[in-house]
């Protein structure tokens, strides 16, 4: 009679629902369980291991996963095939057509060429920090060839590396597609969990910005005077408006009576539909907003502007109610507002700006005038404080300066005259007298 103790380790019996675990004619060790599948069902799955021990405690593992309620990972392809089904048949869906090309080209030049090749279910938190890092200290001349297509040759192939690297903001850009694309692969239980969660970038630093003084402001609105979108211009420049939500604008979205604007849509140009009118960029960007007196004045003198290129067009009037069109009646298309801003910056004499700086300089002057952060934030429509916090944070730290030395000056000055009056109490000597 044989006693457990007897018994050959490959040959002991196993509770019901712990898996089978023996030895192949290879030598190695194979276990097998049924374990939670994508689905709600159940699947017999293999793991193997040099020792019994190493196949056991793989098989233990992958149930204690299934009792907690993780489905086995049941993706078959690699990285670059489940990145381009997301982008065909989710991410499309999901997102505007200008933020959908800016994720394919990140998908195609970056994401497919560094990762494409490994196993989705085998994709490690090690390999994406392998790839930025090897982004990140790469030349972008020398690895798309991108000297190879130029004329005349001022990289690799003319023997120096310019060393064009992509900048923090951009790896930051490019970790998150990432991460949106596993995140949709977890949720449609293609992989247990989301490995790119794991890896940090850093904070990048903000894009720099070179907002209008309140004097070159003043230059450039003296400048737009006479220009048939002069209106758009210092509405731009007072409300800190987009420039989609400016050339978006109906005449119906706005209440000159009251004195109020309606933001509800941006137009934009994609390379699908060319210009079209979307809703916009956040829900917390469809907002009512205050105009102030200057530009309701503006906006009556550039109806009646309207109107009469209205009664000139005739017959070739194409308007659909955009408070800013062409000459015809068009609207606007936003690459000929920057060709228009740029040579309005040229004839004032100013530095040149993106017209988005307009916005940064509403939103700068308000601060400098002492406009609490919230109203600030209702103004430009984001889509909570901390955006605007952060956005301006150089703004804050410069007026928090600037009180405290004003509360530093007023309490030298007391001091001052604390120390006059204590002084004046004490008769001078008689030989020190001072004029």
């Amino acid at each position: 009679m044989t006693t457990p103790r007897d018994t050959s380790p490959s040959r002991r019996t196993r509770a019901n629902g712990d898996g089978t675990v023996y030895q192949r004619k290879d030598s190695r060790w194979e276990a097998a369980g049924y374990v939670l599948a994508p689905g709600n069902t159940r699947r017999r799955v293999r793991v193997y291991g040099t020792t019994r021990k190493e196949a056991l405690a793989k098989l233990t593992e992958r149930i204690a996963n299934s009792n907690r309620g993780l489905p086995v990972p049941s993706a078959q392809g690699t990285v670059g095939a489940y990145l381009t089904y997301w982008l065909a048949n989710v991410a499309v869906h999901h997102l505007r057509e200008n933020t959908h090309t800016r994720y394919a080209t990140c998908v195609h030049r970056y994401l497919i060429p560094g990762l494409g090749k490994k196993k989705l279910t085998k994709l490690t938190a090690k390999d994406i920090r392998t790839w930025l890092n090897q982004l990140r200290t790469t030349c972008q001349c020398c690895t798309r060839s991108i000297d190879a297509r130029r004329d005349q040759p001022r990289c690799c192939a003319a023997g120096q590396c310019c060393h064009k690297l992509l900048s923090p903001l951009t790896l930051t850009y490019l970790h998150s597609v990432l991460k949106s694309a596993l995140e949709h692969a977890v949720r449609e239980e293609e992989i247990p969990r989301n490995v790119a969660r794991n890896v940090r970038t850093g904070t990048p630093r903000p894009r720099r910005f070179e907002p209008l003084t309140a004097d070159e402001a003043r230059q450039f609105l003296s400048t737009t005077r006479g220009h048939r979108l002069h209106a758009l211009f210092e509405l731009a420049l007072h409300t800190g408006l987009r420039k989609g939500e400016l050339l978006g604008l109906h005449w119906e979205d706005l209440d000159l009576d009251a004195g109020t604007a309606a933001i509800r849509r941006t137009l934009q140009r994609t390379s699908a539909g060319g210009l079209t009118t979307l809703p916009t960029k956040t829900r917390a960007s469809e907002r009512r907003i205050a105009l102030p007196s200057r530009c309701l004045h503006s906006l009556k003198l550039h109806r009646e502007q309207q109107q009469r290129e209205r009664e000139a067009a005739g017959t070739t009037w194409q308007h659909d109610g955009h408070v800013f069109t062409t000459v015809q009646g068009k609207p606007i298309d936003p690459t000929n507002i920057t060709r228009a801003f740029t040579t309005l910056l040229r004839k004032a004499g100013l530095r040149r700006i993106r017209f988005h700086d307009l916005r940064h300089s509403t939103a700068t002057l308000l601060l400098e005038q002492g406009v609490e952060l919230v109203v600030i934030k209702e103004l430009l429509g984001h889509a909570h404080i901390g955006i605007t916090a952060t956005v301006y944070a150089h703004v804050r730290l410069r007026l928090q300066r600037d009180a405290i030395e004003a509360l530093g000056t007023a309490l030298v000055g007391r001091e001052t005259t604390e120390t006059a009056r204590s002084d004046s109490d004490e008769r001078p000597p008689c030989a020190s007298l001072v004029r």
